[in-house]
């Protein structure tokens, strides 16, 4: 291509988009070892954003325009699965402007042509680079890699073309889907009926755009735990498993840009079911494999259809066993592949009570030879992989080897958390090294399948880890039924196609560009947060994990504020769903309104049965009412269901089959159970009840004093009593304060069903220096209740600037807000936001870098604090439930206090095993964090610098928790405490 008056370079895989004038003298190019220099460079900008316009401009491409359609322009020798992609490419082309071009394997007679082809599959595209018309050398030889370039006069009578040509099949077949893309085609078109905007006319900017190699070698998905709703809904629209079926799947993958799938397994065989399902997948261009549990090619499940009641022993029917994976190996002998190698016991269980690393040993090395038997003499040169999942991994650890050119295929603890990732000399392994994820899973100590509870920063974190230590030949998530995973299943591929692309600083960016392109500019930045807070909400607790006393109801008002967090989000969400076109609000509601209105339901239902719970034990008149209401919310869980079965007429049936409501043990109901409430028979005669903010008695039924928490200054907090009714009958209160300082919301009301709230408010510019006391009494049907208020007044003109005070018996920080941070050239502290259970979270980066002993020019984060107490403290530090990844080392990290030495700490110990059985680990991935806890001595109260150091990376701070002898239990914690900003 000649230097013209504009020349454009966009490299999507390099993550560049150069514009560049005429006057360059000096042009730089780096992808992957191809160098072009230029100079001066243009703004960056996002590739994905630049390529189409609906008006001409001077050198653009006019695919659609006016009176000219360009025909669409191929090699009839292309591969099938090329040709394919380039029939939906028409039909895509059709959908947005109402206008089908011509396909043709002929040369137009004139004008301009979009011309699509493979490099080496016949005379199209080889003529152009023959001739030299076209530049293939920043994709050539590069696995999957494509371009898309418009060239001048690229054929005698052709006076402009867009080329699209891959460097092999499937890098032409992404080239032609990104274009679909650009013009406005989601990939999830048909999948979450995202509607196409209509466009009269489509312009190619001019330039030319590099895409890939990818990072990953091999990217996909696996259909997993996918009874009832994904199976019911499968037989009900396609009558099984088969082709018809599978050919959406794999079309949805080559948009994404993957290429690897694990077939659904419970009761299904993907090859033997259905023999078009194998020919339609190698056509398509997707990578078959089979999950961690099915070695060579067959499914669990044709075991025992081929051999019932015969063991699944290698000890003891070898022959049996090697005839049947030979098979397996025939039967897909022509079809691109990644086999399975070893084996795990009947039905993804450990093998046998006792590890036989040398039967497993014995087993891959007569696996190996079939390889070489009927696949490839050359066995190496056939992908093979190694999933060390669960125990497998100990056989691994425990001195079991591979060859070295098998894929060793680490996995997380089906939580999202890594176990392993290699070590610098298995990173020196022809085969490499994979990662098996998690969005869904079918075990302990809970099931989770119902609905997204990923949110990406997670993603982000755990597999950034996988990246930079060279877990790059396999990316495989489990997505459960697929359908509620659309999001995080997009981010995760389009993580594993290019990592770099989508830094921790640009996820919300990433959300931004999703929901823009699925929904319209005008409301992305709103609709990119509700998915980004559900899932954040959900990562808090999952919905089957939910009990009536995970979030507390009297500390912290941390209930209420869950719940705000959901409504807050539920309201814009239907704000925007009905302001959206009609054709759009089936795919909003799929992908945004009913997920977070069914997160709503679920955790209001919990807290409400935890209300109607704890009315009861109070005498409340109102415990019935939140017995009703619990009946209400569950019937409302039942009725979302329903709306979504009956959405786009009926389109997506059982897709919400899955059970979530009333879990007594690791597996879900049968069916979904509403939960026990309690009801209470009330007497006719009105009786006093008064419960307060962080206390679950009532009074006067309790002989404890009822004391409201400490009101402090610094903090402005308010707390509220509540008057409650025991009776049928109403009556009338009155509330009264001994002290002027203290202010009430309201000094008398009148009580029926319905609790009467009050709040207590301090009048600091009339309140004493120091300590103060005072009493509310609440006097109603002949009897009083006393609730005693503290309040302090602290001298400020004593207190430091910029430092987090103690208020209420703790000090709690969110780790962003730190009063110095301590990097080395080697390593440096930095944020991941919108991470974990609170605001963001601190991470220390390059996560590669080596572990160091903590002390004076280590990296470190320090916190003023201002404590009002001395004495023995304890520090709670929340962290992410990160797992030892590296073996041989644990994670630890350091904190200390002023001029003390670090205290090194145990995060996770270097024996330590995630996994069912491990308590420690169970609690950690149910409140998906882990809280460290250390005592410090502090000889006396003031100002005290909190110091959080480095010592291995992959530690993750969420909050930080000094305990003073106030903190009470909650889910989160305590809000963050005041920051003294004054002079």
């Amino acid at each position: 291509m000649g230097l013209k008056k504009t020349l454009q370079i966009r490299i999507v895989g390099g993550s560049l988009f150069w514009g560049i004038n005429r006057t360059c003298f000096l042009w730089f190019w780096a992808l992957h070892g191809i160098l072009l220099m230029c100079v001066p460079v243009h703004a960056m900008s996002d590739p994905a954003l630049v390529l189409v316009s609906d008006t001409a401009q001077p050198g653009y491409f006019p695919l659609v325009s006016g009176d000219q359609l360009a025909p669409l322009w191929y090699d009839a020798d292309d591969d099938r699965g090329v040709i394919r992609a380039i029939n939906d490419l028409q039909k895509d082309i059709e959908r947005v402007t109402d206008r089908k071009p011509e396909l043709t394997t002929d040369r137009p007679a004139a004008g301009v042509a979009v011309i699509i082809g493979t490099l080496g599959k016949g005379k199209l595209i080889d003529t152009l680079v023959t001739d030299g018309r076209l530049d293939i050398s920043p994709i050539k030889g590069k696995w999957e890699a494509h371009l898309i370039a418009a060239v001048d006069n690229p054929f005698p009578g052709i006076s402009k073309g867009l080329v699209i040509v891959g460097n092999d099949k499937r890098g032409t077949i992404y080239g032609v889907y990104t274009l679909s893309e650009q013009i406005g085609v989601s990939p999830w078109y048909w999948w979450a009926d995202v509607p196409v905007k209509k466009r009269d006319a489509l312009y190619i900017q001019s330039g030319l755009s590099v895409y890939g190699p990818p990072a990953v070698r091999f990217r996909g998905i696996f259909l997993n735990d996918e009874a009832p709703a994904l199976s019911n809904w499968v037989h009900e629209k396609f009558g099984g498993f088969n082709h018809e079926f599978y050919t959406k799947v794999f079309e949805l993958l080559l948009r994404l840009k993957a290429n690897y799938l694990w077939p659904a397994m419970w009761n299904n065989s993907f090859n033997s079911d259905d023999p078009l399902n194998p020919q339609l997948a190698d056509e398509y261009g997707i990578v078959m494999g089979t999950s961690h549990h099915e070695p060579m090619m067959r499914a669990w499940k044709e075991w025992g259809r081929l051999h019932p009641g015969m063991a699944w022993d290698y000890s003891k029917n070898p022959e049996v066993l090697r005839e049947f994976w030979r098979e397996g190996l025939q039967r897909t002998r022509e079809y691109e592949k990644v086999i399975t190698l070893a084996m795990r016991g009947d039905g993804d269980e450990p093998m046998s009570e006792k590890d036989n690393v040398a039967l497993l040993e014995k087993i891959v090395t007569d696996q190996r030879q079939m390889i070489e038997e009927v696949i490839n003499n050359e066995v190496t040169k056939v992908p093979q992989v190694w999933a060390l999942y669960k125990e497998v991994q100990g056989y691994y650890e425990r001195g079991m080897r591979v060859p070295d050119d098998v894929i060793l295929l680490w996995c997380d603890d089906n939580w999202g958390n890594l176990r392993r990732l290699p070590t610098e000399t298995e990173r020196l392994r022809p085969g490499g090294a994979g990662i098996y994820y998690h969005f869904d899973y079918v075990g302990g100590p809970r099931s989770y399948r119902w609905i997204n509870t990923n949110p990406i920063p997670k993603i982000w974190e755990q597999m950034n880890l996988a990246c930079h230590y060279g877990a790059d030949q396999i990316w495989i998530v489990n997505v459960g039924d697929l359908k509620p995973m659309e999001f995080p299943t997009e981010f995760f591929l389009t993580m594993a196609w290019d990592p770099n692309r989508w830094p921790r600083e640009s996820l919300k960016d990433y959300s931004r560009h999703w929901t823009a392109r699925e929904f319209g500019a005008e409301y992305s930045d709103d609709i990119a947060d509700i998915i980004a807070k559900y899932t954040k909400y959900n990562g808090r607790c999952k919905p089957e994990l939910l009990a009536p006393d995970t979030f507390s109801l009297t500390n912290y008002r941390e209930a209420e504020t869950v719940l705000d967090d959901y409504k807050a989000i539920v309201d814009k969400a239907e704000r925007i769903y009905d302001a959206l076109s009609t054709e759009a609000r089936d795919a909003f509601f799929q992908l945004v309104l009913h997920p977070a209105q069914a997160s709503r339901i679920m955790t209001e239902l919990n807290i409400t049965v935890g209300k109607n719970r704890l009315y009861a034990s109070q005498g409340r008149s109102e415990a019935n009412l939140m017995a009703n209401k619990v009946r209400e919310l569950f019937e409302a869980d039942a009725k979302l269901t329903e709306r979504y079965h009956s959405m786009a007429n009926g389109k997506w049936n059982h897709m919400m089959d899955q059970t979530h409501i009333g879990y007594t043990n690791w597996n879900n109901p049968p069916r979904n159970i509403m939960p026990k409430v309690t009801e209470i028979t009330l007497p006719q005669q009105a009786g006093l009840g008064v419960a307060i903010e962080g206390a679950t008695q009532s009074w006067p039924a309790s002989s404890d004093n009822a004391e409201l928490p400490q009101f402090n200054r610094l903090a402005r907090k308010k707390y509220y009593i509540e008057v409650f009714n025991k009776g049928s009958d109403a009556f009338e209160f009155t509330a009264d304060a001994d002290k002027s300082w203290i202010t009430l919301s309201r000094t008398e009301a009148r009580v029926s069903n319905t609790s009467v709230r009050l709040w207590v408010d301090i009048d600091w510019s009339q309140t004493p220096s120091g300590r103060s006391e005072g009493v509310v009494t609440i006097t109603g049907v002949g009897e009083k209740v006393s609730v005693h208020i503290h309040a302090f007044n602290p001298d400020q003109s004593e207190l430091p600037q910029k430092s987090f005070v103690e208020t209420d018996g703790y000090v709690s920080i969110e780790p962003e807000h730190y009063s110095a941070r301590i990097d080395t050239t080697d390593c440096h502290w930095e944020k991941i936001d919108d991470y974990g259970l609170y605001r963001s979270a601190m991470s220390l980066f390059p996560v590669t870098v080596r572990s160091v002993i903590p002390g004076p020019g280590s990296p470190c984060l320090e916190y003023n604090t201002y404590l009002f107490t001395s004495g023995k403290i304890e520090l709670l530090v929340y962290v992410s439930p990160t797992l030892n990844f590296i073996p041989g080392r644990g994670l630890q990290m350091a904190v200390s206090f002023d001029a003390q030495s670090p205290q090194v700490i145990n995060v996770v110990p270097a024996n330590y095993t995630a996994g069912d059985g491990n308590r420690d680990w169970e609690q950690t991935v149910i409140h998906n964090a882990r809280i460290v806890k250390s005592t410090h001595n502090l000889s006396e109260p003031g100002s005290h610098i909190l110091k959080i150091w480095m010592v291995d990376p992959g530690i993750v701070v969420q909050k930080l928790v000094i305990n003073t002898g106030g903190l009470r239990p909650s889910r989160l914690g305590p809000p963050e405490s005041p920051f003294l900003t004054f002079e």
